[in-house]
């Protein structure tokens, strides 16, 4: 089997996570396997290893790759939403890191065939987990104009959301839209040359925007973040890989907000609140890929690294 690349931050992301090297440590989009080799390497004695995804074929490829683990691995179809229940089932009450990469795996983009990459041509589905129902194109060709340019508008924050949106709609009723370079072509067919982007093309916001709306991506983060901390052991830490704005906002809002602790009004002498700081940020600023590993990966270049610890 060919593996793919090296996975985004790699080396800090697990710098950073493993702590304790006899540890139980969650890898809760686990992808290719490729940052769950990397910290399973780390682990020494009984430290153990919890690995999840949506995507079926994911959890089968990760198994495979973490095999040399043994008994010290499981790896779960399930959506980190569900984190606090997988745990639960495994008689696991606390770990000691969590990881959760949002970005998308090669596989997805290059191999699954479901449409979440315009460099080819292939249905309109956009699922992590195929066994769910609604998919891109159920949006592309059903959602009503004002739902479509919300979408473009919010997940993908595109600045010609509504230009884009009535353009799909016109196109939607002469005949479905039903392939990932139809889409693309149409949205390059209306976007003007002197407004693109040199290194984007001028679909890559609504492809997003169209693959947060199916998977539920922003509802799902924001359940982790809020049942993220009481996972975690004292010391554990959660590293959060974010590649769009909205997340990398959800996710430094939260961190702040844990270390914060009180939530009373700042010109309240002192806290009646009575909330406290449950976990500190270990890096003050987000962490970036390197120039280097953005030339030898391209797709690193909008990773944004989030590290905190349970105190």
């Amino acid at each position: 089997m060919n593996y793919p690349h090296q996975p985004v931050l790699m080396d800090e992301a697990v710098r950073y996570l493993v702590v304790s090297p006899r540890g139980i440590y969650v890898d809760a989009t686990v992808g290719m396997g490729g940052h769950s080799r990397a910290i399973g390497r780390h682990l020494l004695g009984e430290g153990r290893l919890i690995c999840l995804d949506r995507d079926p074929e994911a959890v089968r490829f990760s198994a495979d790759r973490l095999a040399f683990l043994g008994h010290r691995v499981n790896a779960v179809e399930a959506n980190y939403a569900d984190l606090d229940r997988v745990l639960r089932d495994l008689g696991v009450a606390e770990v000691n890191g969590i990881l959760l990469d949002l970005g998308m795996s090669s596989f997805q983009l290059e191999k699954s065939g479901r449409g979440f990459s315009f460099s080819r041509d292939e249905p309109l589905d956009m699922r992590m987990n195929p066994k769910d129902k609604l998919t891109a194109y159920d949006l592309v060709n059903r959602s009503p104009l004002k739902d479509l340019e919300r979408y473009l508008k919010e997940y993908g924050e595109e600045r010609r959301a509504g230009q884009i949106a009535r353009a799909i709609v016109r196109a939607r009723m002469k005949s479905p839209i039903e392939s990932s370079l139809q889409l693309a072509a149409l949205i390059e067919s209306i976007v003007p040359s002197m407004h693109r982007f040199k290194d984007r093309h001028p679909a890559t916001r609504t492809f997003q925007a169209l693959r947060v709306a199916v998977n539920k991506e922003l509802e799902n983060l924001e359940i982790l973040l809020q049942k993220g901390p009481s996972l975690l052991a004292k010391g554990g830490r959660l590293v959060i890989l974010s590649y769009h704005s909205l997340e990398d906002r959800m996710v430094k809002h939260a961190m702040l907000a844990w270390e914060r602790g009180c939530t009373c009004p700042p010109d309240f002498p002192h806290c009646v609140c009575g909330t406290v700081p449950i976990l500190r940020r270990v890096l003050r600023k987000a962490r970036k890929p390197s120039p280097e590993e953005i030339q030898r990966n391209p797709r690193a270049r909008s990773a944004v690294m989030r590290v905190a610890e349970r105190i």
